[in-house]
């Protein structure tokens, strides 16, 4: 590249380079191009170049799947502003979900840690229904 280059032509990537910086198979970048989520630059001869802003957008791509959003929620997150607070929310709402099905699995775990029955089964919250907040009758 020449010095009288646009800055993000200069710094632009292959794309082995760019998935390899990322820990990626190149093969992941082109199904995200192909599902609308990158739009690389091309050199003279059709191979992608990728420049800063297509690593940033990489960068959110792998928190949101971090964050659990599917490709689908990703696109709309980037591509549609008008429906990123309507993905965002819906997205809280099953990490809620998650996070209390987490925190109940962790206090059956630590209840049945501090039970003495020799059966677990035995235990009143072994025995509780999942998603009850009270023990099952007669216990």
């Amino acid at each position: 590249m020449k010095s009288s280059d646009p800055p993000d032509r200069r710094a632009s990537l292959s794309i082995g380079s760019l998935a390899e910086r990322f820990g990626l198979a190149p093969h992941v970048l082109r199904h995200w191009e192909s599902r609308g989520l990158l739009t690389p630059a091309r050199d003279p001869a059709g191979r992608r170049r990728y420049g800063a802003a297509d690593l940033a957008r990489v960068t959110v791509i792998l928190r949101a799947k971090q964050a659990g959003l599917s490709l689908d929620a990703i696109r709309a997150l980037v591509a549609e502003p008008a429906a990123r607070r309507d993905v965002l929310r819906a997205q809280a709402e099953r990490l809620r979900a998650r996070i209390a099905a987490a925190q109940d699995a962790l206090a059956l775990v630590e209840c049945a840690l501090g039970c003495d029955q020799a059966d677990v089964s035995r235990c009143a919250h072994a025995r509780r229904s999942p998603g009850a907040t009270e023990p099952a009758p007669g216990q």
